[in-house]
């Protein structure tokens, strides 16, 4: 008897994981989080940036808008007015409308606003920063030779 308990008792965490996996709430809820601010939402209670709520930590990026200014939710699509942070490594950071998040696009050159799975992005960043480089030394040359135009 006690056998057959534990067997449905493992059995019911699986199929719970399982949907839980599933799931386009993140795994990480600091996803769309700039690393600057990871601080600010490591506490148990959390206010609203424009002060007019404050919520729980379990409540960050559960897909649930609980803040009118979207600050729970950078990671998901569920508030209008959230901002996605992506890191972008090897090319510039940069931030989106949170509603671009698991929408189908590649908005990230990382691919981080697309981790449920229904969309495999190729990660550009590295090309997107040569092509941002050499762009930024084209600027420079055109500065340095007007800096130094001789008649």
């Amino acid at each position: 008897m006690k056998q057959r308990l534990s067997l449905m008792y493992l059995s019911f965490i699986l199929i719970i994981s399982s949907r839980e996996s599933s799931s386009s709430i993140p795994s990480n809820s600091f996803i769309g989080i700039p690393p600057q601010d990871e601080d600010y939402f490591k506490r148990e209670i959390i206010k609203c940036k424009n002060g007019s709520k404050k919520f729980t930590k379990a409540q960050l990026n559960d897909d649930f808008c609980d803040c009118p200014d979207g600050t729970d939710e950078p990671g998901t699509s569920a508030c209008p007015l959230g901002k996605f942070y992506c890191k972008n490594i090897g090319h510039a950071p940069s931030f989106l409308y949170s509603s671009r998040v698991n929408d189908g696009i590649c908005d990230c050159c990382d691919g981080s606003d697309e981790y449920d799975g229904k969309v495999k992005c190729p990660y550009t960043c590295h090309e997107a920063g040569k092509v941002a480089m050499e762009s930024l030394k084209i600027k420079i040359k055109v500065y340095q030779e007007g800096l130094f135009y001789e008649e």
